[in-house]
């Protein structure tokens, strides 16, 4: 019997080709005869750019398809959203919250769209037993079906590389398998590093039987674009047999975090200049204040107008001279863009009243937290900012930016075949797919 759906899932027999052959009950016959299977996404690891690759996809398929469906199976940062058909909050994934509102996906509700959270001591319980792996995969399968049913193509975003999941037995490749889907792998610019980070990706979607589509390389550097492009697209071709379905070079303003981003990064609020929230700041356009006022109020109208600068908590002279120079560079029309970040360690340090009360009574950003100085640094070092639904701008410059380089056409027809063997004419044979 021929090979079902490289699944794990039991064989609908009641879905056929017309000739024997066994369909996956989650391919989608399209007007052509042929069936669309569900496109995974995932990544070599973190922080490569996999959210927005997804905002990418999604956005050009919504041109090609009436209603896309999205899920994300198992997610791990959560928020709080209204489910309508169920009329009451629930908990999903961050990045299903943001695709769902970005593009208006109103055929598909929360309740389907983020089956498996993983907050801080699900692990342990699961391994403890309290968790069952069967209650898991029936609650994928039971929302993998129900967005199907309403959708004409799925659009599955994993969770970091495919190996994470592991140890609760929800591995990307393992759900990736259980669903019928082919998977489009996400992996940094470069070419040695990237291709050994997606073989390692690669082996274990061969092992679960997942089919991969392709591979999409993000953040490329501007110079490097037509080597990596030409280079990485014969290795992947002559070794695995794969396309590359983008390459997209790097853009450092989607890496710039707004002063929304510091606010969740540092758990506090924006003392003023609370309109301001969604303006961006570039790395390494971020200033720790180490001189006298007189230098300092120098750099304010030297440096880039959208600096933002760190100081300790004890720089009265630094914080009262930024107000200042705020209400200066207002009141001549002039641009001022600059915010400040004031540090002071919890239960050591406090900002007196009366300067909080100034602070509050003005439009110039300034946020108070909780770390030393070198604790602030450090972690801004470390951050990646993630998109979100309430930084629009940035969303929207994310989309406008990858859709252009990704290749829909051939990730369509690598994601579709004439029957459950994947033995088009124009593709590779069965016996080549299982190989690579």
């Amino acid at each position: 019997q021929q090979y079902c759906a490289f699944t794990n899932a039991t064989p609908n027999r009641s879905a056929e080709n017309g000739t024997g052959s066994i369909i996956n009950p989650h391919w989608k016959r399209k007007e052509s005869g042929k069936f669309q299977r569900p496109i995974f996404v995932a990544a070599t690891r973190q922080h490569v750019g996999k959210t927005t690759v997804s905002l990418a996809l999604v956005s050009g398929l919504k041109k090609r398809f009436d209603k896309v469906g999205f899920i994300k199976p198992v997610g791990q940062q959560h928020v709080e959203v209204q489910s309508e058909d169920l009329d009451q909050p629930l908990r999903v994934d961050k990045d299903v919250c943001l695709l769902r509102e970005h593009f208006h996906l109103d055929h598909i509700d929360y309740q389907h769209m983020s089956p498996v959270i993983i907050p801080r001591g699900y692990t342990k319980s699961y391994i403890e037993g309290k968790i069952s792996h069967e209650n898991q995969l029936n609650d994928i399968r039971h929302a993998f079906h129900e967005i199907s049913s309403t959708s004409d193509i799925m659009l599955c975003e994993g969770t970091g590389h495919c190996a994470v999941g592991s140890v609760v037995n929800l591995n990307n490749a393992m759900v990736a398998s259980m669903v019928g889907a082919d998977m489009v792998l996400i992996a940094n610019g470069g070419l040695g590093s990237a291709f050994d980070e997606l073989e390692l990706n690669r082996i274990l979607c061969q092992h679960h039987n997942v089919r991969l589509a392709g591979v999409i390389i993000n953040k490329v550097i501007p110079d490097k674009m037509e080597q990596t492009r030409k280079y990485l697209s014969k290795a992947m071709m002559s070794t695995w047999g794969v396309p590359l379905l983008g390459c997209v070079p790097d853009k450092p303003f989607l890496g710039c975090p707004a002063l929304a981003d510091f606010e969740r990064l540092f758990n506090a609020k924006l003392l003023g200049g609370c309109r301001h929230r969604m303006r961006h700041y570039r790395l390494s356009d971020i200033n720790l204040v180490t001189t006298s006022l007189c230098h300092f109020l120098e750099n304010l109208r030297s440096k880039p107008d959208r600096t933002l600068y760190v100081c300790h908590i004890s720089r009265n002279d630094v914080l009262l001279g930024f107000l200042g120079e705020h209400q200066r560079a207002i009141k001549k029309g002039e641009k001022f863009e600059s915010a400040l970040l004031v540090c002071g360690r919890k239960g050591k340090y406090e900002m007196s009243p009366q300067v909080r009360d100034m602070v509050k009574g003005g439009d110039a950003p300034v946020l108070f937290v909780e770390y030393s100085t070198n604790s602030a640094m450090e972690m801004i070092h470390d951050f990646t900012p993630k998109l979100n639904i309430d930084d629009t701008s940035r969303v929207a410059h994310a989309v406008d930016h990858y859709e252009p380089y990704i290749d829909f056409d051939e990730l369509l027809r690598r994601t579709s075949s004439s029957n459950s063997s994947f033995d088009d004419p124009t593709s590779s044979t069965f016996n080549d797919l299982k190989r690579i």
